[in-house]
């Protein structure tokens, strides 16, 4: 006799509070008086250390102990399990999985590495799946623009991969393996050290997989097999009693096996960073950093052998920047700083080698007029070779109005500069049906060069206006919210509004003679997103540890918003095929926003065991893929939603002989495989493929 799912939730959650119970007696004979921890620290959201509760910003702070018990081994899985994050999968070959923030898409989202930019967004997409977290000590993600200290990107937020510092005088160090469904393999090794004024650290990583096609009537998997490796090298020197150095290294190699096409990835950088503390008040810290983001893809007709895309993308960045830091007193604290952006893009889809190059400089100022209100402002200025000047300002603040409760507020413009692809991409995608796509900067001489080959039947634009320079995409957030910390009980409230002008998006430049169109960018869309976020936290016992997060979501175009009120937007009723005048309460918004997320988390530790437990759900209410009537906007008559879902994972893990531990863990225990009418159509839809087991074994040293 088998048990079934909803069963084994209810026998787990009913041996988690036996064992709660019971620990908690034998604990309460041993020590009556609740320990705290020390509260966490952050540097993304300042560039400087703050506590985690004295910051007037919303941040989440992912610690190393939950990405060690969760039993994950890549970004975009914890983050998926944090309030008003959302992960959502890229349609093009290899595009993983993007990060949504507060309904504001991946493209607008700045990823860090020990404060340092990766790149790699060949489709305005970065795939977070490629980041191994086995030698992170945190993730820090700061919710809102932020383009007052980090410019270009940080539109949206910033998350900042946090990696491990060496402690150690003896090596120490890990090596463990992981096993999971679909022959996922996924091996990693560390290794630190620290004597007295060098320290170092290791970390190599493999991850393989057969990959799984939820389509099988169509050619192709659905995810294709592929292996990967991770190498980073880190040294830590103190060249002086008050000058450290800090150097890293870090390699990623990714290939898909999707014969007879290929497709290759590498990611390579390289930092070094300079720490002088010219004073017990002064600091200044110089930084140069080089990064080379290469992919190498073919789609090769499986018939004939014939070379359909061509798709080689190589890009590099080279960024020095220095910065300021002077404390006045205890609470008042200026930073300033400047650096230069060097980057170019060798792309096969471009007509040529093309370069960026900015100039920036940031200030900000951290005080406190009176002892219960910190305020900090700042702002950054942004000068472009191929976009207009931008300057970012930011305001926030904190006011404790008693020890435990407190308000807070910010208020921030952001920016994302005009990418490669939408200034310089020209192609024309011959297994497609010939359609072409050129960036601004190209428009012009792409649009006459299919004329003077007679492949233009009509202009669809004025002559006049190809070749218009595109403005940056700009936008405002405002974040207001409460927070209450009382012993075991913790909470945060924050309700936020961004409001985007100029957002690039596709318009038909003109008809080819073959019937196809030829498409270009233009500034057009103006959108908001707007909601609400809640997180909850309750130390039931010592070892238990709760908590709770929602977040309402509303993300609307405010032209189509504006089209709807003057009565301009129609469908046909599926049922009666009666054609109809939609209302606003018919518009859903922006696709792939759910309404509704929300996640419960229970970490369990048992000491007398040397193990520990956790359950994690999440749910994600209905969301709609694509406009399906042709009314160019997603509305109720649409058949591409995805109805609501939630995910249950579970994890268990023992220690054995001090060194020893294995974890055992079920992703997915509903079986959710997707319930999108998209499914059986388009094989661009990533549906999860159903229950995932792994084992891990770790042994440190």
């Amino acid at each position: 006799m088998s048990l079934n799912k909803n069963n084994i939730l209810f026998y787990f959650l009913l041996f988690f509070c036996a064992l709660s119970v019971a620990q908690e007696q034998v604990e309460n004979e041993k020590d009556s008086i609740l320990i705290e921890n020390l509260d966490e620290v952050i540097v993304t959201a300042t560039r400087t250390v703050r506590q985690l509760s004295s910051l007037p910003l919303p941040v989440t702070l992912i610690s190393k102990k939950q990405l060690q018990q969760t039993g994950v081994t890549r970004l975009n899985e914890i983050l998926n399990e944090q309030t008003g994050i959302i992960m959502t999968p890229d349609a093009t070959i290899g595009g993983g999985e993007g990060v949504q923030i507060q309904g504001i898409a991946s493209d607008y989202i700045l990823v860090l590495i020990d404060g340092v930019p990766v790149v790699g967004r060949s489709s305005g997409n970065l795939d977070l799946s490629r980041f191994a977290i086995g030698n992170i000590k945190q993730i820090e993600v700061v919710k809102g623009p932020s383009s007052s200290l980090f410019g270009s990107e940080a539109l949206g937020g910033v998350i900042n991969i946090i990696t491990e510092k060496p402690t150690s005088e003896n090596i120490s160090g890990q090596v463990s393996h992981r096993a999971a469904t679909f022959n996922n393999q996924n091996t990693n090794l560390s290794l630190n050290q620290r004597t007295k004024k060098i320290g170092y650290s290791i970390f190599a990583d493999r991850l393989s997989t057969d990959g799984y096609d939820l389509a099988p009537t169509q050619d192709g998997q659905t995810v294709n097999p592929f292996f990967n490796y991770t190498l980073n090298g880190r040294l830590f020197f103190d060249i002086a009693k008050n000058i450290d150095v800090f150097a890293s290294g870090r390699y990623f190699y990714q290939e898909f096996d999707i014969q007879p096409s290929t497709s290759e990835e590498k990611d390579a950088n390289a930092q070094l960073r300079v720490n002088h503390n010219a004073s017990k008040k002064t600091n200044l810290q110089y930084e140069f950093y080089y990064t080379n983001y290469i992919t190498d893809e073919q789609v090769v007709d499986p018939i004939d052998n014939e070379l359909l895309i061509a798709n080689d993308f190589d890009q590099k960045l080279f960024r020095p920047e220095i910065r300021f830091n002077h404390s006045f007193s205890l609470n008042n604290t200026l930073t300033i700083g400047g650096g230069y952006n060097f980057e170019t893009l060798d792309r096969s889809l471009f007509a040529e080698t093309v370069t960026f190059n900015s100039q920036y400089i940031f200030i900000q100022y951290d005080f406190k007029p009176i002892e219960k209100l910190n305020i900090i402002t700042g702002a950054r200025f942004d000068n472009h070779s191929e976009y207009n000047s931008q300057l970012s300002p930011k305001i926030s603040a904190k006011y404790d109005i008693t020890p435990s409760f407190s308000i807070k507020g910010s208020v921030g413009s952001g920016f994302k500069a005009p990418d490669f692809r939408q200034l310089y991409l020209d192609f024309t995608n011959a297994a497609g049906g010939g359609y072409s796509v050129f960036g601004k900067e190209v428009e012009a001489a792409g649009i006459q060069r299919l004329q003077d080959n007679d492949e233009i039947a009509t202009l669809q634009v004025d002559p006049s206006q190809l070749g218009e320079r595109l403005d940056a995409e700009s936008s405002v957030g405002y974040n207001f919210g409460v927070a209450y910390k009382e012993g075991k009980i913790s909470s945060e409230l924050n309700f936020f509004r961004n409001d985007f002008k100029n957002l690039i998006d596709t318009r038909i430049l003109a008809a080819k003679t073959n019937g196809q169109n030829v498409f270009g960018y233009v500034n057009r869309e103006s959108v908001y997103t707007q909601g609400l976020e809640l997180d909850l936290k309750y130390n039931l016992f010592k070892t238990l540890n709760l908590s709770a997060g929602y977040q309402l979501l509303f993300a609307f175009d405010k032209d189509k918003e504006d089209a709807l009120d003057n009565g301009e937007v129609f469908a046909r009723d599926p049922e009666t095929l009666e054609t109809i005048r939609l209302s606003k309460s018919d518009y859903f918004g922006l696709e792939n926003r759910s309404r509704h997320t929300i996640n419960f988390k229970a970490f369990y530790d048992i000491p007398k065991w040397s193990a520990n437990a956790n359950l994690r759900v999440t749910y994600r209410s209905r969301f709609g893929l694509t406009d399906r009537n042709g009314n160019d906007l997603l509305d109720d008559f649409d058949n591409s939603f995805v109805g609501g879902y939630a995910l249950v994972n579970l994890t268990f893990g023992k220690t054995f002989l001090e060194h020893y531990s294995l974890q055992l863990g079920a992703n997915n225990l509903l079986d959710f495989k997707g319930n999108s009418p998209l499914a059986a159509q388009d094989n661009d839809v990533l549906i999860n493929p159903g229950i995932l087991v792994f084992a891990k074994l770790n042994i440190q040293f």
